[in-house]
């Protein structure tokens, strides 16, 4: 039970880490993302609020009352990290790779979340 537990927080911990880089860039490299997610077509006036949105997700999957929040959290960032993936991959600018590996984190959070649980 204790090596579940480690394994939960590690990938959850990198996984937060990840988010938490990922928010900076949203808030304090503007710029740098507008290119970017205008260069997806995408437009910017949602990064602000993606930020926020993924910040929320990030408390809902570290409180441990929010049973149900944090489901829809872990599939919100379960969807947006597989469109990130492909949105990353389709416009062919090599930066997929951290969608990945946070698709990963995911999963193993999730599923050491769940064994956790029992």
């Amino acid at each position: 039970m204790k090596k579940n537990k480690i394994i939960y927080y590690v990938a959850t911990g990198l996984l937060t880490l990840l988010m938490l880089f990922s928010v900076s860039m949203y808030f304090f490299k503007h710029e740098d993302v507008s290119q970017m997610f205008t260069n997806f077509g995408y437009p910017t006036y949602i990064i602000y609020p993606y930020a926020v949105a993924k910040l929320l997700g990030l408390f809902a999957i570290w409180n441990p009352k929010f049973k149900v929040i944090k489901e829809w959290a872990y599939a919100g960032f379960f969807f947006a990290f597989i469109l990130a993936f492909f949105a990353h991959y389709m416009i062919g600018d090599g930066e997929q790779t951290g969608a990945l590996i946070a698709f990963v984190l995911l999963i193993v959070s999730y599923i050491f979340n769940k064994k956790n649980q029992n």
